[in-house]
């Protein structure tokens, strides 16, 4: 009787690609497309969220218990991708390629040690290089690198949220060691 009404409840992988996919902020995409991509509007938010979720998913390979959570996630994303409304049929193996590329990159930057900078502000210029931009200022850098540690903060809090809370499992209930650069 109540079937239709109480529809299959979500997963938890499918709560935290909810998350990951959500939209870049119009101020977010303003900027994006200021400093990058010659003031066009759909690239820079196009940039944006692939750098979002490809965030999500270094977060859920980076911080899950369990190796299968990352491979979930994985999965409910590549789904999430090809319902997206804003990609037309025809565009979605382009797009999926494009965020393959970029989240190699960005897996790569956040990787690299023995650097000055922080993984943040790694992967922040290179969202400003593979936006177009040709010359890359401090400032832009600083203010990318925020929003890429408050989304990989709103990543991780909405990983403990939906999967459970990995420092649960850990002696004196430590948090799990962030790596930095």
């Amino acid at each position: 009787m109540f079937g239709a009404l109480f529809a299959r409840r979500p997963t938890a992988a499918q709560r935290y690609v909810a998350i990951v996919v959500a939209e870049p902020a119009q101020e977010e995409v303003q900027w994006l497309a200021k400093e990058a991509t010659g003031g066009d509007e759909d690239r820079a938010a196009w940039e944006l969220r692939y750098l979002r979720r490809a965030i999500g998913l270094l977060v859920a390979q980076r911080d899950a218990l369990d190796d299968r959570t990352a491979s979930a996630v994985a999965r409910e994303l590549a789904v999430a991708m090809q319902a997206d409304r804003h990609v037309a049929a025809a565009m979605v193996k382009v797009a999926e390629r494009q965020f393959n590329e970029r989240l190699s990159a960005y897996r790569e930057m956040m990787a690299m040690r023995g650097l000055q900078d922080t993984p943040a502000e790694r992967v922040s210029r290179t969202l400003l290089l593979l936006s177009g931009s040709t010359r890359v200022e401090l400032d832009a850098v600083a203010r990318g690198a925020a929003l890429v540690e408050r989304w990989e903060d709103e990543a991780e809090q909405g990983l403990r949220s939906s999967f459970g809370d990995a420092r649960m499992s850990l002696p004196g209930g430590a948090p799990p060691e962030r790596r930095e650069g």
